[in-house]
Order: C-alpha cells, then sequence, then structure tokens
C-alpha cells in the first residue's frame, strides 16, 4: 500500500504498519529468547524496509513485554515491580532487596545497567510516582505474535491494528493538523509520558475502539531515542493512530492543506 500522506510529507522512512497474527512470518527480523534489546530497533528496521516479530518470549526487555501488550512484564524486572519502581526513579541503593539483587548482576550483567540499577535512571522523582505510572500505564495480554512491516509490503488481505510514522517537527505539526482537520475538538492528539514502545504500542492499541480514536504522539523516552538516534537519524519523534483513523486521514488529504502553498513552501525550504 503507498501513502498519499507519507508522500505529501516527504518522509525519509517508511510508515511502519503493526499486526496481530496467529502465525510467526518466515522473513523476519526477530530477538532471540531471553536476549535483551529494544523494541524501537525493530521499528527502525522496519522502517528502513524489513518485516519484524515480537511474541510473548522475545520482547527484548521488561517495558517491551508491557508496551506491546504481553502483560504485566515489571513482574519479571531484576526484584521485581519494587524494584523497576526506584530503578526508573531515585535507585536500589539503600534498599536492601535491590542491593541484594545488584550483588548478584556484577559480572553478569552489563556494568552501565549495574550503575543505573543501583542509581536510578531518574526519569520519575520517585517509586511512589512510578507506581502511579504503572497504574495509569495499565496491561493487555494480547495472545497473538506481533509483527512490524513497512506499509508498502502491505499485502491486500491484511488489517493493520496501526500505522506509526516517524517524523521530523514540520511533519509532525502537519500530521496534528491533519488529524485534527476532519473532525470537531482541539485534542485529537495526545502526547503521553511512555516508553517509546508503550507510545505506539498498547496507549495507540486502546484508541482502537474508542468513539473518537487519537493519534499518540511519542519517543520522548530518552534512552530510546538513544536507540533510535544510532538507528534511524536524529530529529524524529512518532505519530501512531488506529488503521481507522489512518484511512480516514488518507482519504482527507487531498483536499486539506498538503496541497496548499504554505505546506509546500515550508517543506521547500
Amino acid at each position: 500500500m503507498e501513502s498519499k500522506i507519507s508522500s505529501y510529507l516527504g518522509l525519509q522512512s517508511e510508515p511502519v504498519v503493526t499486526l496481530w497474527t496467529e502465525t510467526m512470518p518466515e522473513e523476519k527480523i526477530q530477538f532471540s529468547k531471553d536476549r535483551r534489546g529494544c523494541v524501537m530497533s525493530l521499528l527502525a528496521a522496519s522502517a528502513k524496509g524489513k518485516i519484524c516479530a515480537v511474541d510473548h518470549e522475545t520482547f527484548g526487555c521488561p517495558g517491551g513485554g508491557v508496551g506491546l501488550g504481553y502483560g504485566n512484564q515489571y513482574e519479571n524486572f531484576p526484584g521485581g515491580v519494587d524494584c523497576f519502581a526506584r530503578f526508573l526513579s531515585n535507585g536500589n541503593r539503600g534498599y536492601p532487596k535491590g542491593e541484594g539483587v545488584a550483588a548478584h548482576m556484577q559480572g553478569k550483567a552489563p556494568a552501565h545497567f549495574v550503575e543505573e540499577y543501583l542509581d536510578g535512571e531518574r526519569y520519575v522523582k520517585s517509586p511512589e510516582l512510578v507506581e502511579d505510572f504503572i497504574r495509569e500505564l495499565g496491561f493487555m495480554d494480547i495472545p497473538r505474535i506481533t509483527v512490524f512491516k513497512p506499509l508498502s509490503r502491505l499485502n491486500a488481505s491484511e488489517t493493520p491494528v496501526s500505522v506509526t510514522f516517524f517524523c521530523n517537527p514540520d511533519q509532525l505539526s502537519a500530521l496534528v493538523v491533519l488529524c485534527n482537520y476532519h473532525r470537531p475538538g482541539i485534542e485529537n492528539a495526545i502526547a503521553p509520558f511512555a516508553a517509546g514502545c508503550q507510545s505506539l504500542g498498547i496507549l495507540t492499541y486502546r484508541q482502537v475502539d474508542a468513539e473518537n480514536p487519537k493519534a499518540v504522539i511519542g519517543m520522548f523516552d530518552i534512552t530510546a531515542r538513544k536507540v533510535l538516534k544510532s538507528s534511524l537519524g536524529e530529529n524524529l519523534l512518532t505519530v501512531s493512530m488506529p488503521f481507522s483513523l489512518f484511512l480516514q486521514m488518507e482519504a482527507e488529504a487531498d483536499e486539506s492543506f498538503l496541497t496548499r502553498g504554505n505546506w509546500k513552501s515550508l517543506v521547500a525550504g
């Protein structure tokens, strides 16, 4: 499938569709079982033309498992949910359980991870606020395989769950405007605090059955941005949306501002 929106925006990479399937594709990039990795590296590979897949055993990290709807994987973080809450905030140093886990990881886990485990990533002020974040985020349990592929490789028989664009600030602006173009209200796109994979995963999945689905802006995740910078480039955010909303926006593109002078002069530089 070709995208009018992608053409008008002049995207440097392909929109990526997310599908839920019963069978693992023969051609795919996939993390091996128990190997750590960032889901955003798979999305970047799909934006470059590859097919990637994730299942209940190959989601890369606990946050990725949560983000793609494979239950509460924070329970499987070293030390459990309470140690994760400290890891994301002010660290496990001084917390006997966490220090015990860190001591066991010495020499086995990467040194930078052990350091962050003890001193915290400091993305949230306190463990209590991390627990609030976890409650707000919630969980899903998808009993199927998740496949990422470039939109151009979508088969006519396939119906994606969602579409994700990688975009620069100008392209992001256009997507927000187009998302609002054909609908009432001024909050048809949202920018929640979450990991990169959670923005395009469960937070977007929740919009699929919403009466007025919203686009979800993401990639505010500092750790994931480091991965994306090395694999796809700088100054990129994501905009993800249910496939049904994407089709509506595609249908509106030719009559919208995307054909007018203001947009053309902006992208012309």
